[in-house]
């Protein structure tokens, strides 16, 4: 990433005029493809001449090594095709992102826990739905902590920004704990947070296929374009603009898996598609073999290791279906979002002169999902030659553990027995108090009973009094 340049598309969106523009601004700078990145940016394979940065107004562009800004990741490229939380439309996210006047200097992330195709923890501020509409958990994993950590209120859609803002501006205080981000935080803005009434519920649903031409409803199609070496020519993808204008599709989404998905193609255009792609040459319906990959961008070496074990699943019938691989070099930071992962190793300094080969540990995550983020070491300092079979043995655990943990979930379910449990809650908004959070929001510490609470407590939604709660019996399993 050093050694390209990035431009910025927040969120993984924008308007088929607005990639049009791109792809001439890119041929007028001497390209004649681009790239996209993991971050649902766009990249460049070299350095931009600065002086000709200035020309295009409309572009943010961000030179190698520079740290003038992060793109937003989004997961609105998963809303109408894949499963979504129920209030989480294209419309908010688009507004979401609209409230961004300034390009963050952290990593963003703005996703749906129920999606799989945009990952959730990958970045230094992370918003992920809850079921409270137009509520989001926050999870912080500032660029110095080890760890991530979840915040202890639910934000509002509209203060993300705020939110957003205000976590970098209190970076010169090196906070180095969520409470003190979160004094900090309440400190320096006003927010219309609300209480975590529990815990975040990451559901488990293998990797999504999200190539080719698929319906969408009765009369409409999306379609998900993936080029193995990830140059994307320009002409094509100005043709490609100017048809979805005759088609008045108004978004172009970008993936973090170097693809992109257009929504909305209508029923009556599908076969002038498949015409204009077979046309162009654009194979679509790629082996899951090769699709589900994250390499490190413009590593030579790195391709060529994805096509040696591709070769080698082929040859072997192997089906990695709802898996995920990626390959990472060792001076990378890691943090990784895919299922199993392939580390090059560093080479001994006192060996760094001498040629020798390369070796390589593997890892997968628990239960074969990084939502969980707990990767577990299979395999260390492996010879290449033995890599395929040692993937195609997590392959065959990972087919063999597929919906046992829910199993065995299930089973522990049936033997539970139940307790009743005590919260008062807001006859006006139907807020609960929930005694074990306590409400950070009005600095009301866990197990705190209701009967405990001032008599100036209001709801922390709809600021109703403290006699506007009644009491509530919940049954739960345990």
């Amino acid at each position: 990433m050093n050694n390209l340049s990035r431009l910025i598309v927040n969120g993984g969106v924008l308007s088929p005029a607005e990639l049009k523009y791109i792809c001439e601004s890119a041929e007028s700078l001497g390209f004649n493809s681009i790239s996209f990145g993991s971050r649902q940016d766009i990249l460049f394979s070299k350095e931009i001449d600065a002086s000709r940065v200035e020309e295009f107004d409309n572009l943010k562009i961000i030179q190698p090594g520079s740290h003038d800004g992060e793109n937003i990741i989004s997961s609105y490229v998963s809303t109408d095709i894949f499963q979504t939380t129920s209030w989480l439309t294209s419309g908010r996210y688009l507004y979401v992102l609209e409230q961004f006047r300034e390009q963050p200097k952290l990593k963003v992330n703005i996703t749906d826990p129920k999606q799989r195709l945009v990952p959730l923890f990958t970045g230094h501020i992370n918003f992920i739905a809850s079921e409270n509409e137009d509520y989001w958990y926050l999870y912080v994993r500032l660029p110095e902590w080890k760890q991530i950590e979840m915040y202890p209120a639910l934000i509002y859609s509209w203060d993300i920004e705020k939110i957003v803002v205000a976590i970098e501006g209190i970076l010169q205080e090196e906070p180095d704990s969520i409470e003190m981000v979160f004094e900090l935080v309440n400190d320096a803005v006003d927010t219309e947070n609300r209480t975590v009434d529990k815990p975040l519920n990451v559901p488990f649903h293998p990797f999504p296929y999200y190539e080719g031409m698929n319906r969408i409803g009765q009369d409409k199609y999306w379609l998900g374009l993936y080029w193995r070496n990830n140059k994307y020519d320009l002409e094509f993808l100005k043709a490609m603009c100017d048809l979805c204008s005759d088609d008045k599709i108004g978004k172009i989404s970008i993936t973090p898996w170097k693809s992109f998905i257009i929504k909305g193609i209508p029923n009556h255009s599908k076969l002038i598609w498949e015409k204009f792609l077979g046309k162009n040459g654009i194979n679509v319906r790629h082996s899951m073999l090769e699709l589900n990959w994250h390499l490190p961008v413009a590593d030579k070496e790195a391709l060529g290791l994805k096509k040696y074990l591709v070769n080698n699943f082929d040859k072997n019938d192997i089906s990695t279906y709802g898996l995920t691989f990626g390959i990472t070099n060792h001076f990378r930071k890691p943090y990784y979002f895919t299922s199993i992962v392939i580390e090059i190793n560093a080479k001994p300094e006192d060996l760094k002169d001498v040629e020798i080969r390369d070796t390589y540990n593997l890892l997968y995550a628990k239960n074969f999902d990084p939502n969980t983020r707990e990767y577990i070491l299979y395999a260390q300092d492996v010879d290449k030659a033995n890599l395929s079979n040692l993937l195609m043995e997590l392959s065959q655990l990972y087919f063999d553990e597929l919906g046992t943990e829910k199993d065995a979930k299930n089973n522990a379910k049936a033997l539970k027995d139940t307790v009743e449990e005590i919260v008062y809650q807001c006859t006006d908004c139907l807020t609960v108090y929930n005694h074990i959070y306590g409400d950070v929001t009005q600095d009301i510490a866990p197990n705190t009973s209701f009967e405990n609470l001032p008599k100036t407590y209001i709801c922390s939604l709809c600021e109703a009094s403290k006699s506007s709660f009644e009491k509530k019996v919940l049954v739960k399993e345990v």
